[in-house]
């Protein structure tokens, strides 16, 4: 059976970069997004083009039922899910601590934590029904926010982030035995249109200069690192983290 990749959250930034990436490596790609058909269209045209094969799903997998749902669709159209790559992920506007309600934190936690862990429970299951599991692995992606604390802006977010950090230890501890391999990677300051949620899009470019490197990164720098962690050339690492940061 090949090799089918779900991308939660693949409509933009990093998980759209990462559907070509895999797609362009022999993955069949499973594009999830929850509204912005005409972006998930635009992934799976790109795609195509470069005689990749993929599929568009849409489903708000914050909602457990769906997620479950999401996987036999998956499976009916593309094959079982062979890997996966936990990308969704929400920022709301830049806030102190001081000024959040809980409606904005428990938000942030229900979107940016819970699927996480539901999507990685109905991966496990189609790992071990219809794969070998030493071929299989899940990538998360957190943020450099979870180590730098996301003061002043949405410490909410970063710690919903470090929660994914401790995700991540956990579930590769307890899948090590199956040679299921999940690993992490921590983007900092990228060039995608999620600061925009954040209520500055130009955040990247404020920030660049106090960065060791002095720039910004690329969606496709991150996806680059999601490719290695899932492919077989990492098969040894598991429980491990690649910071994307700059050098910070």
């Amino acid at each position: 059976m090949g090799k089918v990749v779900l991308i939660t959250g693949a409509s933009r930034g990093i998980g759209a970069a990462t559907a070509i990436k895999l797609a362009s490596c022999g993955y069949k790609v499973a594009i999830n997004f929850k509204n912005n058909t005409e972006a998930a269209s635009s992934v799976l045209e790109k795609i195509r083009r470069n005689g990749g094969n993929g599929a568009l799903f849409q489903a708000d997998i914050s909602d457990e039922k769906a997620v479950v749902e999401l996987f036999s669709m998956v499976e009916e159209k593309l094959g079982a899910v062979s890997h996966l790559v936990n990308n969704v992920g929400v920022l709301q506007t830049q806030m102190r601590v001081e000024q959040m309600s809980a409606e904005r934190i428990n938000a942030i936690l229900m979107q940016n934590v819970t699927p996480y862990f539901i999507c990685a429970r109905e991966a496990i299951k189609h790992f071990r029904t219809h794969h070998d599991t030493t071929r299989c692995a899940i990538v998360n992606v957190s943020s450099a926010a979870s180590r730098l604390g996301g003061a002043n802006e949405y410490v909410d977010y970063a710690a919903s982030k470090g929660a994914i950090d401790s995700f991540t230890t956990g579930l590769s501890l307890e899948l090590a035995g199956s040679g299921i391999r999940v690993n992490c990677v921590r983007p900092g300051c990228i060039y995608t249109d999620i600061h925009a949620d954040g209520g500055e899009p130009q955040r990247v470019e404020r920030l660049a200069s106090l960065l060791p490197m002095k720039r910004g990164g690329t969606c496709e720098e991150v996806a680059n690192a999601i490719a290695w962690l899932l492919s077989n050339e990492a098969s040894y690492v598991t429980g491990s983290f690649i910071d994307l940061a700059g050098g910070k």
